[in-house]
């Protein structure tokens, strides 16, 4: 996946919507690239309010309306270089979305294999959208579910951490607020605690503050949740100290 693929991916990221290996190779690309960072942690942050808010379904009309145009508009990437976020600035020339590119290379319809190309290219776009839908859906489904039980713990520096937990969904998102970045190299890891076996339940973005995350797998039987600090890509069980232990409320 070249660079200015990596760019666009910030979206589905902040959403947890990417699958294994791009999301391994966008962590690495954070690593290096501080504007896609600040846009993570800008895109996380509103993903979490938005996860506290109320929802309400949208009409139908509006889902098909921008399933249909996400295939059409590009994503702008992050500005880059010392440039400011309206003027050109060193590296961003040619720098256009894949959905962009597509659209431009099929006004020169010449090319036989140009029109398949864009329609792979399209694909892809609905399968991240409807991915993010997803995730979303599964959010809301614990957060307004009649059983959720909320249980909040104080975390590291000031940072707080709020989980809510849903028996009949038989799932737990976590949010976060405040969390300082995990150092370099390094992603915060999530995991149920099962009468005392930490079961991993994935991993939070290291470039994201505050976040929400649906947590990996059902619930079951776990009485409460811990965050560690784990290398990228995280670990099959716990290798440091836990950051935070949250016990769950009873329903």
């Amino acid at each position: 996946m070249s660079t200015a693929e990596l760019h666009t991916l910030t979206g589905a990221y902040a959403l947890h919507a990417l699958p294994e290996d791009e999301r391994l190779a966008f962590e690495r690309h954070l690593g290096a690239c501080e504007a896609c960072g600040q846009e993570v942690r800008e895109l996380s942050a509103t993903a979490a309010r938005l996860g506290l808010a109320v929802s309400a379904t949208a009409p139908p009309a509006l889902r098909d309306r921008v399933l249909r145009d996400i295939t059409t508009v590009r994503q702008v990437p992050p500005p880059h270089g010392r440039g400011s976020r309206t003027g050109a600035s060193p590296g961003r020339t040619g720098r256009w979305s894949r959905y962009a590119l597509a659209a431009c290379l099929a006004a020169a319809a010449a090319f036989g294999g140009v029109a398949v190309w864009q329609n792979h290219v399209a694909q892809d776009a609905r399968q991240e959208t409807a991915q993010a839908q997803r995730h979303n859906e599964q959010v809301a489904r614990v957060l307004s579910a009649p059983d959720a039980t909320t249980s909040a713990a104080d975390l590291q520096d000031g940072a707080r951490g709020t989980v809510v937990v849903s028996q009949s969904v038989d799932r737990a998102v976590f949010l976060a607020s405040d969390m300082a970045p995990p150092p370099g190299g390094k992603v915060y890891q999530l995991w149920f605690d099962d009468g005392g076996t930490m079961r991993s339940a994935g991993l939070m973005n290291p470039s994201a503050t505050d976040d929400a995350v649906l947590l990996d797998g059902p619930v079951g039987s776990a009485s409460g949740m811990g965050i560690t600090v784990e290398p990228a890509g995280g670990s099959d069980e716990p290798t440091s100290d836990p950051v935070a232990l949250v016990a769950f409320q009873d329903a």
